[in-house]
């Protein structure tokens, strides 16, 4: 029985889903991997920094929310994970108080403006999106860094906005790496 079962749970069954998610769900199966003059840069499921080499955040791009997954800063997809602090912790209401001030002062908004995502991490810490909300908000920044026209890259970024999973699930959402690569491909002139 231990062999039987063995060969069933241990090699048939991940050949089967292996082979399924292969064929249905090819691009998923293969990471999702996005390519950008023929190599490839990210995954579409996976969030990542857009940072200099010292790691601060590049004004010409539009930033992830926050990463928990790894040390800073984040975004380590071998280490993925939340902070593990509750909502009752006083450590995570100062890091989220930390945050806002920062976002607001590196996106030039007042702190009450700033979206929820743009301050908590997700529960895997490699979030891909981020809410239409937060995209807006850093679209002036992102504008003026670029010498873009503001109302050229908020149209860009409803154009990327995702909806809901077959109409009713998760939240609308905006991928930012494919933003990104959007506004580096000259979109949003």
């Amino acid at each position: 029985m231990l062999i039987v079962v063995t060969v069933l749970c241990g090699l048939l069954y991940p050949l089967a889903v292996a082979g399924v998610a292969g064929v249905f769900f090819s691009r998923q199966a293969r990471g999702s991997l996005v390519d950008a003059q023929g190599r490839p840069v990210g995954s579409a499921l996976l969030g990542q920094a857009f940072t200099d080499a010292q790691g601060a955040p590049l004004r010409q791009y539009f930033q992830p929310r926050p990463s928990a997954a790894g040390l800073a800063p984040g975004y380590d997809a071998m280490s993925s994970g939340a902070s593990n602090l509750g909502p009752t912790n006083p450590e995570l209401s100062t890091l989220i108080a930390r945050r806002r001030e920062a976002v607001a002062a590196f996106d030039g908004v007042p702190p009450q403006q700033v979206p929820p995502d743009a301050v908590t991490a997700s529960g895997s810490g490699l979030d891909p999106d981020i809410s239409p909300a937060y995209a807006l908000e850093q679209a002036d920044r992102v504008a003026a860094a670029r010498g873009l026209d503001p109302g050229a890259v908020r149209a860009l970024v409803l154009a990327h906005v995702r909806g809901r999973a077959l109409g009713v699930l998760g939240e609308p959402r905006v991928n930012v790496l494919e933003l990104n690569l959007a506004l580096d491909g000259g979109a949003g002139r």
